[in-house]
């Protein structure tokens, strides 16, 4: 068996919690305690969330989508194959070493994204820039932590309470997407969705793109147009 090697630390901001970043072979996977929080193995769940996100925005011009979390950049990469050239997409990333390792030990995987000219990289938590981004975006796709089920941050909550999803609502567009990735089924967490203004469609998936591996759960909230 290929043994498992540390490539580098980082720690959560605003936590003492720290994420560790392995290779084996020519897989990577970045680990919290004892949680496998991403294995480059494992892109999925991630891509569906970005490519049904852009099928459910149809024909719209230049699109301007948030991302939250670039972790291994699926999403991104995703989001990137599936819109055209007049797209805008920022990503929300609040640990600067996950995009260094974008960059250096993992930059076969990312595939020159972060340096596509439609991307821009912000070093700041998702929420800050949904609360300052009244009717900003088209789409906003978040694969933070778990999903409501909160790991890395319990501050990362406040995006799943009833007042992240309305400043959600207020960030998006009339007819925008608010895309959330969950590693596990959450009919409360629906419910309270649907609850602010959102039309709420749920749909689960596999993990890794052969449709193989864990059931993930995404849910697609369309903003009303009132």
């Amino acid at each position: 068996m290929i043994p498992r090697e540390l490539i580098d630390v980082a720690r959560i901001p605003g936590t003492n919690d720290e994420l560790r970043l392995f290779r084996r072979g020519a897989d990577f996977m970045i680990v919290l305690d004892r949680n496998e929080l991403m294995n480059s193995r494992m892109s999925g769940s991630e891509e569906v969330l970005a490519t049904a996100t852009c099928e459910r925005l149809g024909a719209r011009k230049a699109p301007h989508l948030l991302i939250g979390g670039y972790g291994m950049g699926f999403t991104l990469r995703a989001a990137l194959r599936s819109l055209g050239a007049d797209a805008k997409l920022t990503v929300a990333e609040l640990v600067p070493e996950i995009i260094d390792w974008a960059r250096g030990p993992m930059a076969e995987l990312a595939a020159g994204c972060l340096d596509d000219p439609r991307v821009s990289v912000v070093g700041d938590d998702v929420a800050a820039l949904i609360d300052t981004g009244q009717g900003q975006y088209d789409a906003i796709l978040l694969d933070v932590d778990n999903g409501p089920d909160g790991l890395t941050r319990a501050s990362n909550g406040r995006l799943y309470s009833e007042r992240g999803l309305e400043s959600a609502w207020r960030a998006l567009r009339p007819g925008g997407i608010l895309a959330i990735w969950s590693a596990a089924p959450d009919p409360r967490f629906a419910r309270k969705f649907a609850s602010c203004g959102f039309t709420v469609d749920e749909i689960v998936t596999r993990a890794r793109s052969n449709g193989k591996g864990p059931r993930h759960v995404l849910w697609f909230g369309t903003r009303s147009a009132a």
